[in-house]
């Protein structure tokens, strides 16, 4: 299977967008069980090893050079020099930069696409890549394997990442899980609709505001990942691998040869 095809370069299947429109028959609903069931699976098989993540979320369309694309290459070199594999959507821009970061810093990079019909193509910094057919199984696997989101201006999809992980926070679902907001000027009316509009019509409280970081600074966003890896999460190391399930320790080199073909 080719690149185009595996990053989402065809027209949508028809069963995917009857995914969400009602009851079908019961035969083909337990046939898509089965689906997502393996591609759970699989994203546990292959992430199992990579080590404890940091996910950087952001728009596609900033180029190199761009203050937010090197703004994300320097932050995911800090996230490597740190012990973090930095784990994004695999797909330029904001995504590529973070992912290149990381490599130029001697650190682990990993890609959880999404297949769409006009998908971007992975970028050629990743050690090890996965596509997804399914919003929710990604999700899954980007929160699950991830110490903390670092997240710079992007549109609807980075929105969504924000703020269902704020949803998880602010429900206990998962525990004080930093969400770093970066790049000030871009997310600044986001905050003030927050305090100004939700916070007075009793929508959300004070405090679900201050679940989000807002900065500008590498080190700031840095130490808020750490600190919650080290005091909170108590960062886990990486399993042992049992050969017995074939399981295999993550192969970066291998990886690399993948996406360069």
């Amino acid at each position: 299977m080719n690149q185009e095809r595996r990053w989402g370069k065809v027209p949508a299947r028809p069963d995917e967008r009857s995914f969400l429109a009602g009851p079908a028959w019961r035969l083909v609903e337990l046939r898509r069980l089965g689906r997502i069931l393996l591609e759970f699976l699989r994203g546990f098989r292959r992430l199992h090893f990579v080590g404890p993540c940091v996910t950087v979320f952001g728009s596609a369309r900033f180029p190199e050079g761009h203050p937010h694309y090197e703004l994300a290459r320097e932050m995911g070199a800090r996230l490597a020099e740190a012990g973090f594999t930095v784990m994004t959507g695999g797909g330029p821009g904001v995504m590529e930069a973070a992912n290149r970061g990381a490599r130029e810093a001697g650190g682990r990079s990993v890609g959880c696409n999404i297949e769409l019909p006009h998908e971007q193509r992975p970028n050629p910094y990743l050690d090890l890549f996965l596509e997804f057919r399914y919003f929710f199984v990604r999700k899954v696997m980007l929160v699950k394997y991830s110490y903390g989101f670092v997240v710079l201006p992007g549109g609807f999809g980075t929105m969504d990442e924000i703020f269902e992980t704020a949803t998880l926070v602010q429900t206990g679902k998962i525990p004080s899980f930093p969400l770093v907001l970066m790049g000030s000027d871009y997310w600044k009316a986001l905050f003030d609709l927050m305090r100004g509009t939700m916070v007075p019509a009793g929508t959300i409280e004070p405090k679900d505001v201050e679940r989000l970081l807002l900065t500008d600074s590498p080190e700031v966003a840095l130490e808020a990942v750490e600190r919650y890896a080290r005091d909170t999460a108590r960062v886990r190391l990486v399993p042992r691998r049992r050969r017995i399930l074939g399981e295999r320790k993550f192969d970066g080199t291998r990886a690399r040869r993948v996406v360069d073909e």
